[in-house]
């Protein structure tokens, strides 16, 4: 018997003249493979001189992409580097390759990378570009400061609470004018309780009486001393969140002067605004740059519709279909199927940021009496709150698609007809299932 001489067949390389970087806090891993010429991998260190030197030779070989993994933000110096220089920075999600069999080593992971990229097997992660970033930095940035900011209300209450002072129960909110007033006075030195109340602002719903019985307390130095503290530190957070608003109005007033030809105008009424909302009209800056209203979607407010811009961009068409998008987002049903069943289809777990401004929209559409809060309390009732949330944020994610890529504007149809056309598809199918077992379903006189 004659012996198989043949060789074996290999993959055909799709990208020529790719690198593969391996990224580590204190080192990078280069490795490429030109035409014509051997394989090599170096290393470099992490200061900017170092990556320009990286940079230099990654041009004298005519490198003209590199693939990188994505490691914390150890990336980002790199990837704009590389961006600059010309080369085509491919961010790759370590979750989707993985790493050569055996002893695992940071050079085996840039040859590797360069392979796989070689061969065109790597899919880079979605990054918006340009004032997207820029906006996106100021308004996690916020976001930073406002979640600083809620802990140290969480620390006011628990001084509070270890003064005796029962204020959270006769004022819906001690950061609001009455609350502030008292802890002000509070810390001014202040411990008549009768005098404390007086700061009562008159729309406040309990009376001075009550509040007054509210602040008979413990007023040890100590105590106040610390409530001075996680004041003023809730003060400084605030005043670090009033001032990343004005750098996105910045940035936003920007933007909307390149996109001047797509003035809109505003007729939708206005919501009301939260506590935390935007100093600024942030509702109609986003309507002029993107042609459409997407606050007019229930449930999604200023801050989520810049939080979600911010996150994806302007450009929907980035995703091809609406498919893509949700299961960009992680709001689509993760199906592991082996042997044709399926073993699982719950969502895969995800740390995306436009999801979890859409999951939080979607819980506050929980007692909405709109199609979208009819559609929450069905799927709550079936599968449980948790469930409802996904499924209710799959939907807003279609909504804000076809909004953004068809330019049309959103139209509530109420509660009530929603309800009467899911009476009517389930009586479509419940005469169907009869039809299929040889029945008929009569209407029973009233």
């Amino acid at each position: 018997m004659k012996k198989n001489t043949q060789k074996p067949k290999t993959l055909n390389y799709i990208n020529e003249n790719v690198a593969g970087i391996d990224i580590g806090h204190g080192s990078i891993f280069v490795s490429i493979n030109p035409r014509g010429k051997e394989s090599e991998t170096r290393r470099f260190g992490t200061f900017t001189s170092d990556l320009k030197d990286m940079v230099e030779w990654l041009k004298e070989n005519n490198i003209e992409s590199a693939a990188m993994e994505s490691t914390g933000v150890y990336w980002i110096p790199t990837y704009d580097l590389l961006d600059q220089a010309g080369i085509v920075p491919v961010l790759v999600n370590a979750y989707f390759f993985k790493s050569l069999p055996g002893k695992k080593t940071d050079v085996k992971d840039s040859e590797w990378i360069q392979q796989l990229h070689s061969f065109g097997l790597l899919r880079g992660s979605f990054r918006p570009n340009g004032n997207e970033v820029t906006l996106r930095t100021y308004v996690r940035q916020r976001s930073n400061q406002v979640r600083q900011a809620s802990r140290q209300i969480n620390l006011i209450h628990k001084v509070l609470a270890q003064m005796n002072i029962k204020l959270n129960l006769v004022i819906s909110d001690v950061t609001g004018e009455t609350g502030i007033n008292i802890i002000k006075a509070i810390i001014a030195g202040e411990t008549d309780p009768k005098k404390l109340a007086q700061f009562r602002n008159y729309r406040c719903r309990s009376t001075e009486a009550e509040i007054a019985k509210s602040l008979e307390g413990n007023f040890k130095p100590e105590l106040v001393f610390s409530l001075k503290q996680s004041f003023e530190a809730y003060n400084f957070f605030m005043s670090q969140a009033t001032a990343c608003e004005e750098n996105i109005q910045e940035v936003l007033d920007l933007w909307q002067v390149k996109n001047s030809d797509n003035s809109v105008t505003n007729n939708s009424p206005k919501k009301k605004k939260g506590k935390n909302s935007y100093s600024f009209d942030a509702t109609s800056n986003l309507e002029k740059i993107l042609s459409i209203n997407i606050t007019e979607i229930p449930g999604l407010g200023e801050n989520l519709a810049i939080k979600i811009i911010s996150e994806i961009g302007t450009d929907i068409s980035k995703w091809p279909t609406v498919k893509h998008f949700s299961s960009w987002l992680g709001l689509c049903p993760n199906n592991k199927i082996s042997g044709e069943r399926v073993l699982s289809s719950r969502t895969a777990p995800s740390s995306n940021k436009a999801a979890e401004a859409l999951r939080f929209a979607a819980q506050s559409l929980q007692f909405s009496q709109t199609a979208l809060g009819a559609f929450f309390r069905r799927i709550m009732i079936r599968t449980g709150t948790a469930k409802a949330i996904t499924a209710t944020a799959h939907k807003l994610a279609v909504i804000l698609y076809h909004m953004m890529k068809e330019k049309v504007a959103f139209i509530e149809v109420g509660q009530a007809v929603y309800e009467e056309n899911y009476k009517r598809r389930k009586m479509a199918n419940l005469q169907r299932q009869a039809k299929s077992l040889g029945y008929e379903l009569v209407a029973r006189e009233a």
